[in-house]
């Protein structure tokens, strides 16, 4: 979700559109046939950068749950502005809720920025993103900041997934001629190995869980969504990913949910019709966000080769912010002038790092376990 905040002019520049309607969405959750399970493998194409020449934002994402009670993730951010500039940036979350010492937080911009003849591998100056041969394992080199220092391996335990042919979402009235896409391509479990640097200090161990995600946004971010929920949920066996963005009144206010429940290296179901609420908030005072406190997330699905039933609940407090991230506040002055002229724009990021328990009732099976959630509630116009 930070690609927001380190997407350049592209992320917040351009004028607020016309009210199309709904008509003018097609999700990627409707293109499913009645009763079709929406779980698709992922496949080499989906993990090829895009590197597209119109305005877009594209990330790599990798959320680490380490065993030591840090929550990290690490992203490569690429972003094109009308095809006459791209730029590339690399952020690093390292957080531990009692050792200030070993959280930071970095973002940084990349040099020299190359994409493999295959396109899945990426490089700039003093950084490296390589996919291995087999497509189970991401090696991430990065030393673009000394506060920030980062050397490991993402290696896949569950099979990916994409929701539908090609996990993309479609804006325009004319869906064989999109104006706009968005797309999510998912590891939803994986391990971790290596080792962090956060401030001159290393991390003692990094062993846990990851999560990758792949994103594309091929159009305006603050045309395609109004608000986004996230959750990353990782336990001992279970892990639970929900993406959500509600479009901007332009597009119906539409909402679209996708997610993924998984036991240890099976996919339970892969899931869409899904809820994310926010239980309980408190009024921002700053910005008058209504900021939330409790979660509620629910998936519902079927087996991908029983069609066993699924549903799967978190419900927790989540009194632990991480970091409020004000959008605005990330971007040049020059930007900001031309933002002021879009009503209602006034983007912020809550981040949230919390202990939760997950129920899954997998047919007659029921599952519970204790966990870590991250969770990011954002609210755009």
């Amino acid at each position: 979700m930070l690609k927001w905040v380190q997407s350049g002019l592209s992320a917040v520049a351009g004028t607020a559109e016309p009210v199309y309607g709904p008509e003018a969405i097609h999700a990627i959750t409707d293109s499913l046939a009645p009763g079709q399970n929406p779980y698709a493998d992922v496949e080499k194409a989906d993990l090829e950068w895009r590197d597209l020449s119109f305005t877009n934002v594209e990330t790599q994402v990798f959320y680490l749950t380490l065993a030591t009670g840090h929550v990290c993730f690490v992203q490569i951010i690429l972003s094109n502005l009308a095809g006459i500039h791209t730029t590339s940036q690399f952020t690093c979350r390292i957080y531990h809720p009692d050792k200030p010492e070993e959280s930071i937080w970095t973002s940084t911009h990349l040099n020299d920025y190359k994409i493999s003849d295959d396109r899945v591998s990426f490089a700039a100056d003093d950084l490296s993103v390589t996919l291995s041969e087999d497509l189970s394992t991401y090696t991430i080199k990065s030393d673009v900041n000394e506060k920030s220092i980062v050397d490991i391996k993402i290696s896949r335990v569950a099979p990916g997934f994409k929701i539908g042919k090609d996990g993309v979402t479609k804006y325009g009235t004319d869906a064989e001629h999109p104006w706009g896409t968005m797309r999510h391509i998912f590891w939803p479990r994986a391990s971790v190995s290596g080792s962090l640097v956060a401030n001159g200090v290393a991390l003692p161990d990094i062993s846990g869980t990851a999560m990758f995600v792949m994103a594309l946004q091929g159009m305006k971010p603050q045309h395609c969504a109004a608000r986004w929920n996230f959750a990353n949920f990782q336990g001992p066996t279970i892990s639970a990913v929900m993406m959500e963005f509600t479009t901007p009144p332009s597009y119906g206010s539409k909402v679209v949910n996708i997610g993924c429940v998984v036991k240890g290296d099976k996919i339970l179901a892969a899931t869409v019709e899904n809820t994310a609420e926010h239980t309980k908030t408190l009024q921002d005072s700053e910005n008058d966000w209504p900021a939330p406190t409790e979660v509620k997330f629910e998936w519902k699905g079927t087996s991908p080769d029983t069609a066993t039933p699924l549903d799967a609940v978190i419900a927790a407090p989540i009194p632990n912010l991480v970091e409020r991230v004000d959008v605005m506040a990330e971007i040049p002055a020059f930007v900001k002038k031309i933002v002021a002229g879009v009503a209602g724009t006034k983007p912020y990021i809550y981040q949230y790092s919390n202990p939760a328990d997950i129920k899954v009732t997998f047919g007659a099976d029921v599952l519970e376990e204790s966990g870590s959630l991250y969770n990011e509630a954002t609210f755009i116009s």
